[in-house]
């Protein structure tokens, strides 16, 4: 009888310290010596060269933010499982557990965050146009009768549409699988006009055959705080992750990787971006924050 009681009190006690670690992170990747990180393919702020390596502003600042919680639970060694996520299962695959941190392009809004937990913001994004240079696209209004394309899973379209200077205009919609497959039918003719965030096009535009064939217009159409993203109800992993973003941004490093992966030129092509710091993540790094898109105005 006590060995069965024994069992039982064994059992229930390694089901609890399962049932614990799926809300506890740190407590996961001690135990396990891993942790999976979810990047991105083609995005602006990471994106893969092959052959399983990523790179980019944010991949490189989530590996930063990784060693800092390495160094933190005195891991001797911290494998790192790279898991390429796109913008329709992100979310699905950090909820359910495959995906512990994701840090690519996501941005930060009220509806995510019923789903997911948000990092400080570390990029403050713009929603912006890009078209073929000799499209005779150089607003919102020039947009009316035209194909527009954005990626699917992301919400840039939605964002044109409540845009009060898109008020009485009409056009067709198509959806890329991914963001490399957008800008494909931006090249190829099937669409007029990309929207989507100012890096991602810029990003795309610099990785072209001839990139002076585009160019990003018009007026900004919303502003979106980019953030990692982690599960819901895990104070602990979430402080562990915003306390290494504050040590890049006051140490400088930040910085840096930032001067690195946008104004310098870049790989796979050594083609530079050349999209400057802007305000709006030079104040998003200097008062270090988790406010949601909602809470951001645009004029």
């Amino acid at each position: 009888m006590k060995k069965h009681l024994l069992a039982i009190a064994v059992t229930a006690l390694a089901a609890g310290s399962v049932f614990a670690q799926a809300n506890d992170t740190l407590a996961k990747i001690k135990s396990t010596g891993s942790v999976t990180f979810g990047v991105r393919e083609s995005s602006g702020l990471g994106y893969t060269l092959g052959n399983g390596k990523y790179v980019g502003f944010h991949t490189e600042m989530g590996e930063r933010i990784l060693h800092d919680i390495q160094k933190q639970l005195g891991l001797a060694k911290l494998e790192i499982k790279y898991q390429p996520v796109t913008s329709q299962n992100r979310i699905p695959l950090v909820q359910n557990g495959t995906v512990d941190i994701e840090c690519g392009s996501t941005t930060n809004n009220l509806s995510r965050q019923k789903d997911a937990a948000f990092a400080y913001t570390t990029y403050v994004e713009e929603v912006r146009i890009a078209t073929r240079a000799n499209s005779g696209i150089n607003s919102i209004k020039d947009l009316n009768g035209k194909t527009l394309v954005t990626t699917t899973g992301t919400t840039s379209v939605q964002t044109l549409r409540k845009n009060k200077r898109a008020d009485g205009l009409t056009f067709k919609e198509v959806m890329g699988k991914d963001h490399a497959d957008s800008f494909l039918m931006l090249e190829t003719g099937r669409a007029d006009a990309f929207i989507m965030d100012g890096s991602i096009l810029a990003a795309n535009i610099s990785k072209s055959k001839n990139p002076s064939d585009y160019k990003i217009v018009g007026e900004v159409l919303s502003v979106e705080p980019i953030a990692c993203m982690m599960r819901k109800d895990d104070p602990a992993f979430k402080k562990a992750v915003d306390d290494s973003i504050v040590r890049q941004i006051k140490d400088g490093s930040l910085a840096k990787l930032y001067d690195k992966w946008f104004m310098q030129p870049i790989p796979p092509n050594n083609v530079k971006i050349g999209l400057p710091l802007s305000a709006a993540t030079k104040e998003a790094w200097a008062h270090p924050n988790d406010k949601p898109m909602e809470e951001y105005k645009v004029d």
